[in-house]
Parts: structure tokens; C-alpha cells; sequence
């Protein structure tokens, strides 16, 4: 295994559209945001550390280019979603009414203050960053689709967003930092 963490032949790179570190196996072709299986998590979190975050130094330039914020998500997809799949159905046929329920109920849950986005994204977003309680990490301004950004741009941090339209589906947005 090596400094990484990461098991053999896997690589880190870097997004060239979003500027964040994402999983990559040369052989197979395989991308991913979230480390492969078989990855020492604690090597990995301290290799990251040193040389993938904002504030550890190491490759990446330390000044931030433009203001950056960090959101996590909750997304519902339906059937005419830009990628009517998610980790969790592989195939998505819930009109975009139902989804708009769906995630109206989870906008109630949440402000009820009977759950937090975090925990619930873990298991209802259909997002892949589900499994990190639909945190998207920081980002900029022309990283994300425009609806999205205005609104995660436009909360104070600690504030949730209503329900936000774009063509990935439907989002309850909730900006971290």
C-alpha cells in the first residue's frame, strides 16, 4: 500500500472542472469522488491533510482564487433529471411532482428540527456525496450549475435554502462555511 492509503494502482487527481482531488485506477479507467474499497482511511485522511486542503499547504496554492463556500445537499432526482440514476436506483421514474413532495417533506423534517440535512442526505439523497452527508466540500463561483449556486452563494452560513430547481432535480441546500 502506499503513502496514499489507497490500494495498488489507484492515483489521485485533480478535477479539472470542480479544483478538488477525486479517486482514479489507470487500468480500468474507473473515476470516483469517494476513496475505492480496500483504501487505509487513516493513511488517506493524513495524506490528504498535508497536501489537499485548504489550509495544510503542500501542492495546491493556499490563496483561494475568488470567494469559496462549502455546502452539503440533499438532492431528489426524477424522470426527467439529467441523470435519471443514483447510487441507490438505477433507474429513477418518480415524476418530478413526487419528487417535489419527497423533498417539501424532507424541508419540514429538517426545520421541524427533527433531523438535520446531514443525516438525512446519508440515506434519501440521491447524490453520491449521500455518503458524506451531501457535503460537496468548498467550491466557487461557475463550479456548479448556476440555480445551484445562487442559492448556496445567496444563504449566510448555518442556512438552509427552500427547494431549488436545476436539471440534476430537486435540492434542499445547506451552506456549511
Amino acid at each position: 500500500m502506499s503513502e496514499t492509503g489507497l490500494p495498488p494502482n489507484w492515483e489521485i487527481r485533480v478535477s479539472k472542472s470542480r479544483g478538488i482531488p477525486y479517486y482514479f485506477h489507470p487500468q480500468t479507467q474507473e473515476s470516483r469522488w469517494e476513496s475505492p474499497p480496500g483504501t487505509d482511511t487513516e493513511k488517506l485522511k493524513t495524506y490528504m491533510a498535508a497536501r489537499h486542503s485548504s489550509s495544510g499547504g503542500g501542492d495546491q496554492n493556499s490563496k483561494p482564487q475568488g470567494e469559496k463556500i462549502r455546502a452539503a445537499h440533499l438532492l431528489v432526482k426524477h424522470k426527467d433529471s439529467r441523470r435519471p440514476s443514483s447510487w441507490k436506483d438505477a433507474d429513477i421514474t418518480r415524476t418530478k411532482e413526487d419528487a417535489r413532495a419527497i423533498i417539501q417533506g424532507y424541508e419540514q423534517k429538517i426545520k421541524a428540527g427533527d433531523i438535520k440535512l446531514s443525516e438525512l442526505a446519508k440515506t434519501e439523497s440521491d447524490c453520491s456525496s449521500a455518503r458524506k452527508g451531501g457535503d460537496l466540500g468548498f467550491f466557487g463561483r461557475g463550479d456548479m450549475q448556476k440555480e445551484f449556486e445562487d442559492a448556496a452563494f445567496g444563504l449566510n452560513p448555518g442556512e438552509m435554502s427552500g427547494v431549488v430547481e436545476t436539471a440534476s432535480g430537486l435540492h434542499l441546500i445547506e451552506r456549511t462555511s
